[in-house]
């Protein structure tokens, strides 16, 4: 596996790549409170494949790219830098994947940049429309989102996480394992990390709950034990793709899909994007 940068306009993000620079790529976008890391044993299925795989540390968790204020991590930034970094990697069509927030920008850049995928493979949230609507109506899914406008308005949501030696982030992070964990905790640690990567729920508006029908070939990945995402919305997704769907659920496996269950997310992948 190696690191490599990506400079896109005057941002330089850094990045976990592997397999043959001629494979197909496959972009890979990591969640909060998480990093490039968390795609660290699926990147090597994939390569295995023939595919170039590349996990980006994404706006503000790269120090490269590390804009100030919160208008500099809306949507619209989130799906420029995918344009950019596909752009910079040489890739016309790619097959994107997104896991957590990473899956909100794979949908926001399916429904706005369609032509530009081979696929697309969303891990764990749905799509932005029934996601906005459980979160408005739902009891269940209301009781699991409580968090997010706890992170709208709270300055000091980054100084909690990182109070007492980041015990909180590392509660939340436990089922990464040491070495995955290790790795997040370096770059959410690096001053201003932390900060920027709740500057993306600062910024969440009406532009990425009116994310629209995504046409693309799709494959939704939900876990049964999400303590953040419910079933109403996960179940709803499939009425908010119109080209070919697979949706798969795997039961007894918490948020942290592509850390826990790596084989079995990857082996998912391989068949969504073989032939496409």
């Amino acid at each position: 596996m190696e690191r490599i940068d990506l400079a896109v306009g005057d941002l330089v993000f850094d990045a976990l790549a592997d397999g043959p620079a001629a494979g197909d790529l496959v972009l890979l976008l990591h969640g909060f409170p998480e990093s490039a890391a968390e795609w660290t044993h699926v990147l090597p299925r994939l390569a295995g494949a023939g595919y170039r795989a590349v996990a980006p540390n994404q706006r503000g968790y790269a120090p490269g790219a590390r804009p100030a204020g919160v208008a500099q991590y809306h949507i619209d930034h989130l799906v420029a830098d995918v344009v950019g970094l596909a752009d910079g990697l040489g890739a016309d069509r790619f097959h994107l994947v997104g896991h957590d927030w990473g899956a909100l920008v794979a949908w926001a850049f399916a429904d706005r940049y369609p032509e530009r995928l081979r696929s697309l493979t969303i891990v764990s949230v749905p799509h932005p429309q029934p996601f906005a609507a459980a979160r408005a109506t739902d009891p269940d899914q209301q009781a699991r989102s409580t968090y997010i406008q706890g992170f709208k308005d709270d300055p000091a949501a980054a100084d909690a996480f990182l109070a007492d030696d980041a015990a909180l982030l590392k509660l939340a992070l436990a089922e990464a394992g040491p070495e995955i964990l290790a790795e997040h905790l370096r770059v959410l640690t690096d001053p201003g990390a932390l900060d920027a990567g709740l500057d993306w729920y600062r910024a969440w508006d009406d532009a990425l709950d009116g994310t629209g029908v995504v046409t693309v070939p799709t494959l939704y990945v939900w876990s049964d034990d999400d303590v953040a995402l419910g079933r109403l919305p996960a179940e709803q997704t499939g009425d908010f793709v119109s080209g070919p769907y697979t949706f798969v659920v795997i039961e007894g496996v918490s948020h942290w899909i592509p850390e826990v269950v790596p084989d079995r997310l990857s082996d998912l992948i391989l068949d969504h994007i073989a032939g496409r």
